[in-house]
C-alpha cells in the first residue's frame, strides 16, 4: 500500500483556480505587473500545448485507424461503431453551438489590450473543401492546420492496413510506441497545468476583475445543461429505440462508471468499470471489448459539446460573430478531431486549441477557459464514457436482432 495518497490533479487545478482569482482581485491595481511577470509562464504552458496537439493527433487517429483492422474480422460492428459515433458527436458539437448560442449574450465582451482580434479574409467553400487535403508532407505539421493533418493521419492509417503482413506488424508496433511516447509526454505537460492556470488567469482577472468569474459561471452552466440534454435526450433515445433497454435501467447500470468518469476526468481509467456495467446490462465481452476502447479513443461527445461553448464563448469575448460555415467547419473539425482526442484528463483543452485553429480564432482564448478545464472534464468524461457504453448496448442488440435473422432464414 502506498504511504500518502497524492493529491489528485483535479484538486491541484482546483486550488490554483481558487489561488488565481484571489491573487487576480489582489492585483487589480498591478494589472501590469501580472502581465509582464506572471503571463509569460502561462504562455510557456500553451506553447506546449500547440506542440503536442499535431503528433497526439497524428498518431491517435492513425493508431486509431489501424486498430480497426479488427473490422475484417467483426466487419458489421466495426461499421455500425464508427457511424454511431460519428452521428452522436455531430449531434454533441451542435447541440454545443445550440446552446452556446442562446447563452451568448450572458458572456460578456471583455474588452482588455491582449484580447484583441481582426478576421482574416473569408475563404470561399471551394477553398476551403481544397483546403483541407495536404499538398506537402510537412506544411500540416509546421503550420498545424489540423485538418489537413487529419487527412495525413486517415490515409497513412489506411496505407498501413494495406501493406503486407510482415511489414505492417513492425509499423503497427512503432506507431503504437510512438502514439505512447507522444501521450506520456502529454501527461507530463497536463502536470503543469496548475501552474499553467494560475499564470493564464490571475493576469485576466487582475485585469478584468469579479466580470470573468461571472462570466465562466455561465460558460460552465452552458455547458452542463448541453451535456445533461444530450445524454437524456440522445443516449435515452438510442437505447430504447435500437438497444431495446429501458433508459432508466442504462443509467441506473451506468451509474458506478459515470460517478467513477466525473471523479477521476478519465475515460480511459473508466474502461474497466465501463466493461462490467455493460456486461450487466447483457452486452458480450466481445463486443463491449472491442466497441469501448475504440470509444475511449475516438468518441468524445462531452468533449464536442465543450469545444461549440467554448468556441461561441471566445468568440464573444473577442467580439466577434461566428458566421454559419465558421460553425459547420467547427462542427465537421469537432467530429474527426474527437478521433484524435486521447482518453486522459485534460486533453479536450488541446482538443480546443485544434479547433480554434480550424475557424480562425486566436489560441490565446483558451486562456479564458483553462482555469475551469477541469470542471468541464469532469461532465465532458461523464457523457464521453456513457455514449460508449451506449452505443455498445444498441450495436450488441443489433447484432442480436442480425444473428437471430440469419437463424430463421436456415
Amino acid at each position: 500500500m502506498k504511504e500518502k495518497k497524492k493529491m489528485s490533479l483535479a484538486m491541484q487545478i482546483f486550488i490554483a483556480l481558487v489561488l488565481a482569482i484571489a491573487a487576480g482581485l489582489l492585483l487589480q491595481r498591478y494589472a501590469q505587473f501580472a502581465e509582464t511577470y506572471i503571463k509569460p509562464f502561462g504562455t510557456i504552458f500553451l506553447n506546449l500545448l500547440k506542440f503536442i496537439v499535431v503528433p497526439i493527433v497524428l498518431f491517435s487517429i492513425m493508431c486509431g485507424i489501424i486498430s480497426m483492422r479488427d473490422i475484417k474480422k467483426v466487419g458489421a460492428i466495426g461499421l455500425k461503431t464508427v457511424v454511431y459515433y460519428m452521428c452522436t458527436t455531430a449531434f454533441a458539437i451542435t447541440f454545443g453551438l445550440i446552446g452556446g448560442n442562446l447563452f451568448k449574450k450572458l458572456f460578456p465582451v471583455i474588452a482588455t489590450t491582449d484580447l484583441s482580434y481582426e478576421i482574416g479574409e473569408k475563404t470561399s467553400l471551394m477553398d476551403t473543401i481544397v483546403n483541407i487535403f495536404p499538398s506537402n508532407f510537412i506544411s500540416p505539421m509546421v503550420e498545424a492546420n489540423m485538418l489537413q493533418v487529419i487527412v495525413m493521419a486517415i490515409l497513412i492509417g489506411f496505407a498501413i492496413i494495406l501493406v503486407g503482413d510482415e511489414k505492417n506488424d513492425r509499423i503497427i508496433t512503432a506507431c503504437n510506441d510512438l502514439n505512447d511516447i507522444f501521450m506520456k509526454c502529454m501527461e507530463m505537460i497536463l502536470k503543469l497545468s496548475p501552474v499553467g492556470v494560475f499564470c493564464l488567469l490571475c493576469p485576466v482577472v487582475a485585469a478584468n476583475g469579479a466580470t470573468i468569474i461571472g462570466s465562466l459561471a455561465m460558460v460552465l452552466l452552458a455547458a452542463y445543461v448541453c451535456y445533461v440534454i444530450h445524454a437524456v435526450i440522445v443516449y435515452s433515445l438510442a437505447v430504447k429505440t435500437l438497444g431495446g433497454i429501458s433508459p432508466v435501467t442504462f443509467f441506473k447500470e451506468m451509474l458506478p462508471a459515470i460517478m467513477f468518469a466525473f471523479s477521476s476526468a478519465s475515460s480511459v481509467g473508466t474502461l474497466p468499470i465501463n466493461m462490467e456495467c455493460t456486461e450487466k446490462l447483457g452486452v458480450s465481452k466481445e463486443i463491449s471489448s472491442f466497441i469501448l476502447p475504440l470509444g475511449a479513443t475516438i468518441n468524445m461527445d462531452g468533449t464536442a459539446i465543450y469545444q461549440g461553448v467554448c468556441a461561441i464563448f471566445i468568440a464573444s469575448c473577442y467580439g466577434i460573430h461566428l458566421t454559419l460555415p465558421q460553425m459547420l467547419t467547427i462542427i465537421f473539425t469537432a467530429t474527426l478531431a474527437s478521433i484524435g482526442t486521447a482518453g486522459v484528463p485534460g486533453a479536450g483543452m488541446v482538443m480546443l486549441a485544434m479547433v480554434l485553429t480550424s475557424v480562425g480564432l486566436p489560441v490565446d482564448g483558451i486562456a479564458l477557459v483553462a482555469g475551469v478545464d477541469r470542471i468541464f472534464d469532469m461532465g465532458r468524461t461523464t457523457v464521453n464514457i456513457t455514449g460508449d457504453a451506449s452505443c455498445c448496448v444498441v450495436v450488441s442488440n443489433l447484432e442480436k436482432k442480425r444473428e437471430a435473422r440469419k437463424l430463421t432464414k436456415n
